[in-house]
């Protein structure tokens, strides 16, 4: 089958916040984790027939749209669930803001890994606990970035409850292995701490050799104390639909989990349950044809950063998302967002992501070529720009 990954939609005057941050400037928006593609065809189709049906009460999920999210985990990832264990979530940010509060007192702990995703170190705050951030290490021999296991350790108190995983890695597109998770699943089950696993990039693998392993595939006890958020909304472009789920074995901790929803946390819409089931259900092929236009974008990006901008480096191999963390360190700059605008590209801050100001950038290739190919010439002249 083939897919239009080539002709993005105009996006410009319309209400995608990507694209309104840089309304009337000429600012190509390349910084949220949204790409510029149509969503697949057949989640439009059955999006067009929902509507059709001119019925939108509330609404809960049907048969066989659970039964999508439980086949596509068993035939993707290998991980059999049980139906009680999902918890539907109008969003992944939902899910750890949720997480904190179930997991977690006033004042207690949850530790994360940085730099990472900002709602790892905001989620906690806003539930009235206490971030607790430990640094990934970067090995450049092996040009990974790696846990820093004894700084883990040290990192833990009588008052740590949690730890928030982002697994694959944003914003350092890291797929943690087998030997990494259940070392981590053994730290956790050690200090009694629930592990929270945002998974939500979990089909968006660009290395072939690589597989995604779930944290609820390790079984044993880690199990019991496992929160595993996914969602059809980064791979199949659909964030704007609002759908999430929460996969949790544990009945009391499932318990706490809902509980602490309960008159604050809004339901899934009639469109986002249809759009995930057809998103699971219908869209491999066009899943397969999307990974193999990353892993291009992917590669153009690597070679453009190594070959054309002097200050700039990628510092390990993008291994998933299609997030690109640029170490711009180099170029000396104290506002390296400003600057990069001025030159026409809009990027994310690294500083929110718990890195240093002023020493990386992440960028989004989720587009099609050309805005790449766009994008990156103005990334280009920036890093000439700046070591003038």
């Amino acid at each position: 089958m083939s897919f239009d990954f080539d002709h993005p939609p105009e996006r410009r005057g319309t209400d995608s916040q990507k694209w309104q941050k840089y309304a009337g400037r000429d600012v190509l928006p390349m910084w949220v984790a949204d790409m510029d593609f149509r969503a697949p065809p057949a989640v439009i189709e059955a999006l067009q027939r929902r509507v059709a049906d001119g019925v939108y009460g509330y609404a809960r999920p049907v048969p066989s749209q659970v039964a999508a999210v439980v086949e596509t985990l068993s035939q993707l990832h290998g991980w059999t669930i049980d139906p009680e264990w999902i918890v539907w979530l109008p969003g992944l940010v939902v899910g750890l803001n949720v997480t904190a509060t179930a997991a977690a007192g006033p004042g207690e702990e949850i530790l994360c890994l940085t730099p990472v995703y900002p709602p790892f170190m905001s989620a906690p705050r806003n539930a009235g606990r206490v971030p607790v951030t430990v640094p990934l290490a970067y090995a450049t021999a092996s040009r990974t970035w790696e846990i820093d296991w004894d700084a883990l350790e040290r990192a833990v108190t009588p008052r740590t409850r949690a730890f928030f995983l982002c697994n694959p890695h944003n914003p350092v597109a890291r797929v943690f292995r087998r030997d990494e998770l259940e070392k981590l699943a053994e730290f956790c089950v050690r200090h009694r701490l629930v592990l929270c696993s945002d998974e939500i990039h979990c089909d968006l693998i660009l290395e072939p050799g690589l597989r995604h392993i779930p944290t609820g595939t390790l079984g044993g006890a880690i199990a019991q104390q496992t929160i595993t958020l996914i969602a059809p909304s980064k791979t199949y472009n659909i964030p704007g639909l609002g759908t999430a789920l929460a996969i949790i074995p544990n009945a009391d901790l499932r318990r706490r989990f809902v509980h602490a929803t309960q008159g604050i946390v809004a339901e899934v819409n009639v469109l986002g349950f249809t759009a995930c089931e057809a998103a699971f259900r219908h869209c491999e092929p066009w899943r397969q044809a999307l990974l193999e236009r990353l892993r291009r974008n992917r590669d153009l990006v690597l070679r453009a950063v190594a070959d054309t901008m002097p200050g700039a480096r990628i510092e390990a191999p993008i291994e998933a998302t299609y997030l690109a963390w640029i170490n711009v360190a180099d170029l000396g700059l104290k506002d390296p967002i400003a600057h990069f605008e001025a030159h026409g590209v809009g990027l994310s801050e690294g500083r929110f992501f718990g890195a240093a100001p002023g020493s990386h950038v992440r960028l989004n290739f989720g587009c099609p070529e050309s805005t790449l190919r766009e994008g990156l010439r103005r990334l280009h002249a920036g890093a000439v720009a700046a070591v003038k």
